[in-house]
């Protein structure tokens, strides 16, 4: 049986990369130059902090992070962006969580796109990847074809392909 997994993950090396790239333009940056704070990887969390005097500028950061990522060859749907600014005394915090693996609802929705393209395969939720296993090579490309047309909100990679 030809199997492949579908797993959502980013490098961390690219990341820390995009996030060191990040903090070079920040201070370089002639509107940007003189903010206090910055962008900070943490790294076991798996989360990016974005620290700054007001809201306006944390935007500005959100999109130097974001372009920077992009050009690293992250896809910027790995980041989650919808965490709410936090006052920190005169600064103010936003926290950006990096996705790592299909989470439980976007694993049903891949598993009923599968399963509604009838196309003859198997496909099982495993931890944080999903398990697609078929007797022909041809529906596992298939397959791999309807997800990249597919929006899960989630960056898709397909790995550890057996024939």
């Amino acid at each position: 049986m030809a199997s492949f997994d579908i797993v959502s993950k980013v490098d961390p090396q690219t990341l820390e990369n995009a996030v060191n790239t990040a903090r070079k333009e920040l201070a370089t940056r002639y509107d940007l130059r003189d903010t206090k704070g910055g962008i900070e990887l943490d790294k076991k969390a798996n989360t990016i902090q974005l620290i700054s005097e007001n809201s306006m500028r944390i935007k500005a950061l959100e999109d130097i992070l974001l372009t920077r990522v992009v050009k690293q060859g992250i896809d910027g749907t790995a980041l989650d962006f919808t965490a709410e600014e936090v006052p920190a005394g005169a600064l103010v915090k936003k926290t950006i969580k990096v996705r790592s693996g299909v989470d439980k609802d976007a694993g049903r929705k891949i598993i009923k796109a599968i399963k509604d393209s009838k196309i003859k395969v198997e496909s099982q939720m495993q931890d944080d990847q999903i398990r697609v296993t078929s007797k022909k090579l041809d529906d596992l490309q298939a397959v791999i074809a309807l997800l990249r047309r597919t929006d899960t909100g989630q960056p898709l990679q397909f790995v550890n392909m057996k024939s």
